[in-house]
């Protein structure tokens, strides 16, 4: 009787079908699908930025340069220095060094004393750091950063961690390129956002990043503290499942069993 291999190649053809069915689709994985392909220059319609205000418990870098090195130095010792690093999952060399804003919003400045800080943006608390130290010095240079400006990205990024930024324009794209960005099972279309406001209390939003009017959007600029959450898609908790190719085997070998036995019977 003359064999054949119908029943093989039918199985292996429900197995590929099967694992084709699991593939991610292109598609999924595009940013902004909805941008113009035209090889021209696009208007683009962008956040407006607004600068991150100063809270109780960040930590601020506050430089004073003064005609007295005794007092630059003791003002100056507590920073840390920014370094640029290839590395993804480092921020700056002392992340923890600075001032800490007290929970009343006050800072202890060495020679300069207390100064209320909590509430203003970067730009502001120079103008008020200023004002205390032209009490003592003439022309003093005043420069005060963030030094804990923290973005935590977790879930389909291939560098999921928490970041400490020199930079406070920091975009959601930014912080996915931080992270090594989405990995092909990250879900573009629902980016989940963390956002704990100045009152204590914390909110979500959902953004999607298949689309351009993300960029538009109020949450496009990130705040310190803000954790970005990547959904992973239900190709990859399919093709994590443990029981999977159980069940492709099973598959393919009910479907030779019923071959065979139309053949056969």
């Amino acid at each position: 009787m003359k064999k054949t291999c119908f029943p093989v190649s039918l199985s292996f053809t429900v197995i590929i079908l099967f694992l084709m069915c699991s593939c991610a689709n292109t598609k999924k994985i595009k940013y902004f699908q909805d941008m113009s392909e035209a090889n021209t220059a696009t208007p683009l319609a962008l956040a407006s930025y607004t600068e991150p205000i100063i809270q109780p418990d960040d930590i601020l870098a506050i430089n004073v340069n003064t005609t007295d090195p005794a007092a630059t130095v003791s003002i100056n010792s507590r920073n840390g220095v920014y370094v640029n690093s290839s590395n993804p999952n480092s921020g700056s060399a002392n992340p923890l060094a600075g001032y800490l804003v007290s929970k009343e919003g006050d800072v202890e400045v060495p020679v300069l004393g207390k100064i209320k800080l909590a509430g203003l943006t970067t730009v502001q608390a120079r103008a008020a750091v200023r004002e205390k130290a032209v009490k003592s010095f003439n022309d003093p240079v005043v420069d005060v950063r963030f030094t804990n400006f923290k973005v935590t990205v977790l879930g389909e990024v291939n560098h999921p961690a928490a970041y400490i930024l020199p930079n406070e324009q920091v975009t959601l794209l930014d912080a996915i390129g931080y992270a090594g960005d989405m990995t092909i099972y990250g879900r573009r279309s629902n980016v989940l956002l963390i956002r704990k406001q100045p009152d204590g209390r914390s909110f979500s939003v959902k953004l999607d990043m298949t689309k351009k009017e993300t960029l538009n959007s109020p949450y496009f600029y990130l705040k310190q503290n803000d954790v970005v959450y990547v959904e992973p898609l239900k190709t990859k908790v399919l093709n994590n499942d443990n029981n999977l190719i159980k069940y492709i085997t099973l598959a393919a070998t009910v479907v030779s069993a019923i071959i065979l036995a139309k053949r056969y019977w």
